[in-house]
């Protein structure tokens, strides 16, 4: 596999991009937690196919976890991850840790609170605060012009756009579509915590959307 520059450094991050940005190169960024699959290959595809320069981001972020929640148990298997952003054509990745992303004594939050409140918001009341917050702070680090998301992630992907105009964000928001296994179950990272009963049962949504279309 060719070598593939990983940073963790916030100024290293800064001075390889600015380079980049400089010489008029287009920056395209896939924020991840890690854990990679087919859906994040997408997103990084579709980042290569239309930038100069294409970022993947992997941190696992803490903010974006309730207690209870699977933080300490979510799959991190980051040598795969970078063959996979190998593989997808990928320039560089960033991946600090919890310190660099929220030093001692950060406080700001950024929150969303109209969108965030129903639908997945209405049981992970804090989550999407963490999204928002971690995924402004990346953009700000990366300054792509463009940063892919998926489209399995709805309500998220509406959240960032509504922070990026509201807060004049200059990145584009590209929503890429939703990658599925052969039966139609969504790609995600926690699809390895499925029983084989409830994967059976999960597919009752893409069924529902294909039975809604047609």
């Amino acid at each position: 596999m060719p070598s593939l520059p990983v940073v963790s450094r916030i100024d290293e991050l800064r001075s390889l991009l600015d380079e980049r940005r400089a010489s008029g190169r287009r920056i395209g960024v896939v924020p991840t937690m890690g854990a990679l699959h087919a859906g994040h290959v997408s997103l990084l595809r579709a980042a290569r196919e239309s930038c100069d320069v294409v970022v993947a981001t992997i941190f696992v972020n803490p903010t974006q976890f309730a207690p209870g929640d699977d933080f300490e148990k979510y799959p991190r298997p980051f040598e795969r991850d970078l063959d996979l952003c190998v593989g997808a054509g990928t320039d560089l990745v960033f991946a600090p840790d919890a310190a660099t992303m929220y030093p001692p004594g950060s406080q700001t939050v950024v929150s969303v609170p109209e969108l965030a409140r129903p639908w997945e918001g209405a049981r992970r009341p804090t989550h999407f605060a963490g999204v928002t917050t971690v995924v402004l702070k990346l953009l700000n680090l990366v300054q792509p012009h463009v940063a892919f998301f998926g489209q399995k992630d709805y309500q998220q992907q509406l959240l960032i756009r509504r922070m990026c105009r509201d807060l004049d964000v200059r990145t584009r928001i590209e929503t890429c579509a939703t990658v599925r296994e052969p039966d139609g179950l969504a790609l995600s990272s926690r699809n390895v915590y499925l029983s084989a009963e409830e994967r059976r049962a999960a597919l009752v949504l893409s069924r529902a959307l294909r039975t809604a279309t047609e």
